[in-house]
C-alpha cells in the first residue's frame, strides 16, 4: 500500500478523468474506483478480514470483502483479481461480477464494483501489511448488527444491496 501508487480518478458518472497518488486521493478525498470481492465458503459464510491498524482508511475495522482501489490503467476485473490474490492469497477462482455502486462518506468518495466468489474452501494467505485476521461469518448475522465488530461501511452497503437483490430473485 504505497502512498505513491497511482489511482484511477473518475468523474461523477464513473468515467476515468486521470490519476493521482493514493496519498493525494486520500488527502483531497478525490472520487476514485474500488473493488469489493465477497468470498463465500460452501456453507454461505463470508471470509471477513480484520484490517490492520496501519490501513489508511478504516484502520482496525472488519472488512466483509477483499478489495481496494483500482490503479491507473487497470480495469475493475484486473483490480479484483490482483486484490484477491494480494489480500487473501486466492487465485485462479471464478470471480462473478455483481453490480456497480456509489458510496460516499466523510472519508471517501468511491465508485465500487462488487463481485462474488462462491464455495471457496481453499487456503488463505493473509497480506500481513493489511490483514491481521480472517474469520468466517454469516451475512445475516453481520447485517443484523448482532456481532460486536465495527465493519467497513462501504462493504456493508454493498453486501446489503446484494442480499436484498438475492431476496427479490
Amino acid at each position: 500500500m504505497a502512498a505513491d501508487e497511482l489511482v484511477a480518478i473518475v468523474d461523477p458518472d464513473n468515467n476515468v478523468t486521470g490519476s493521482a497518488t493514493r496519498a493525494r486521493m486520500r488527502s483531497e478525498n478525490l472520487l476514485h474506483r474500488a473493488t469489493y470481492i465477497f468470498v463465500f465458503d460452501s456453507e454461505g459464510r463470508l471470509y471477513v478480514q480484520h484490517r490492520t491498524f496501519t490501513k489508511d482508511i478504516y484502520p482496525g475495522y472488519w472488512d466483509l470483502c477483499a478489495g481496494g482501489v483500482v490503479l491507473a490503467g487497470e480495469s475493475y476485473e484486473e483490480s479484483a483479481e490482483r486484490e484477491l490474490g494480494e489480500e487473501l492469497g486466492i487465485t485462479g477462482v471464478r470471480i462473478e461480477p455483481w453490480f456497480d455502486f456509489y458510496c460516499e462518506d466523510q472519508r471517501s468518495k468511491v465508485w465500487g464494483r462488487a463481485f462474488g466468489v462462491y464455495n471457496y474452501e481453499g487456503p488463505i494467505t493473509m497480506q500481513v501489511e493489511e490483514v491481521q485476521a480472517v474469520e468466517r461469518m454469516f451475512p445475516d448475522e453481520v447485517l443484523a448488527g448482532s456481532l460486536p465488530y465495527k465493519f467497513t461501511p462501504d462493504s456493508v452497503i454493498a453486501l446489503r444491496r446484494r442480499m436484498s437483490q438475492s431476496a427479490r430473485a
